[in-house]
């Protein structure tokens, strides 16, 4: 049987329904920016189509369409919004613009560039400038420019002849400067990492838990490895490879009781892991991950707000970079993390064990 047509009295209201459905407009009641690009809207009414991020007043849910791309919008007779200009790049793309060329020039500047500079370069104050720089990067360009510079280290540390060759080659006009953090940064000194860790006595255990295979690793600082999958000789591999030359050691009766105390925690993380850690990272990742600690079990929060509790409300990519990194399973909780709308995304180990842990910890 045909259905009956459509009364004009009621299409408004199917209209309006079909609409508020869709997940699309959810943005634009929000006026997200993140969503700017992905998509854009339209007014019958206005005949104008816009960003999801314009700040004009809200339209009648029957009046609105959406459409993939300014072409588009165009071609069925909408015209570009004055005030949001969707035809033209955001100011947020301009401005990820100026701070990314920022960057290449820090990385490819001997010595550090000046904050005037930089401001010179964007074309900005120096003050907004700087503002923008950490609000995007969620580092100031002095942070950037060290972590730059550290990298450069991790590499020139395998290659150049001594250390104090490799320090001068990534950019250090002193070698105190660097010592003074190589340890956080290293994890060791200077010389063992340019031997690939030789000298670090790691202890390893590698045992089951309800998730799987786990890898518990122990440095002198405390635990540097939580490692969670399905095939344990991959878990060994991943953590020589961080140590290619560091003296493994594989656990006695002592350590066997520390793997127990983790495994009990990832299997009850409300209890807490009373055992130190030995966090190694950048300056962003170590700033993400400090962050990730204070969600509490049974609870979760959003990269967006991850983000901003560092203040870096742009750097939503970055923290999920930082999450992806992270090495300790469970202790740094990145399996708390979900999209905007709650769902869950990616995860090191595996979103089958991302949920599991959530659910477990929702139980108790």
């Amino acid at each position: 049987m045909k259905e009956p047509p459509v009364n004009a009295t009621e299409k408004p209201a199917i209209n309006a329904a079909t609409t508020l459905d869709d997940p699309r407009w959810a943005a634009v009641a929000a006026r997200d920016a993140s969503a700017d690009g992905s998509f854009f809207y339209a007014v019958k009414t206005t005949g104008v189509y816009c960003r999801p991020s314009c700040a004009s007043r809200l339209a009648r849910l029957e009046h609105v369409s959406f459409f993939d791309s300014c072409d588009a919008a165009e071609a069925a007779g909408f015209r570009p919004c004055r005030r949001c200009k969707p035809d033209q790049m955001s100011l947020a793309a301009l401005h990820a613009a100026k701070v990314t060329e920022a960057c290449r020039m820090i990385e490819q500047s001997v010595h550090l560039p000046t904050l005037a500079e930089l401001a010179q370069l964007a074309g900005l104050s120096h003050y907004h400038f700087h503002r923008l720089f950490k609000q995007i990067t969620g580092l100031t360009p002095r942070q950037y420019a060290q972590a730059h510079r550290t990298r450069r280290v991790h590499d020139a540390l395998t290659q150049s002849e001594s250390v104090t060759a490799a320090v001068y080659q990534a950019g250090f006009n002193a070698s105190s400067r660097f010592y003074e953090k190589s340890d956080a940064v290293l994890g060791m000194t200077p010389s063992a990492y340019r031997a690939g860790g030789i000298g670090t006595a790691i202890r390893f255990a590698i045992g089951q838990c309800s998730l799987g295979a786990i890898l518990v690793a122990q440095s002198p600082r405390g635990i540097c490895a939580i490692l969670l999958g399905d095939d344990p000789e991959e878990l060994l591999r991943d953590l020589q490879d961080r140590f290619p030359r560091a003296e493994f050691i594989g656990g006695d009766a002592n350590y066997e009781k520390v793997v127990a105390t983790v495994v009990g925690f990832v299997e009850a993380p409300g209890i807490g892991l009373d055992l130190p850690l030995d966090i190694r990272g950048t300056a962003f990742q170590q700033r993400v991950w400090e962050a990730l600690r204070t969600i509490p079990a049974g609870a979760t929060a959003t990269y967006t707000e991850i983000a901003r509790r560092i203040g870096a409300p742009d750097a939503v990519r970055a923290v999920a970079g930082a999450c992806a990194a992270n090495p300790l399973a469970v202790a740094i909780p990145c399996h708390r993390v979900v999209r905007l709308d709650g769902s869950l995304s990616g995860y090191r180990w595996g979103i089958a064990r991302k949920c599991a842990l959530l659910e477990r910890e929702a139980e108790q």
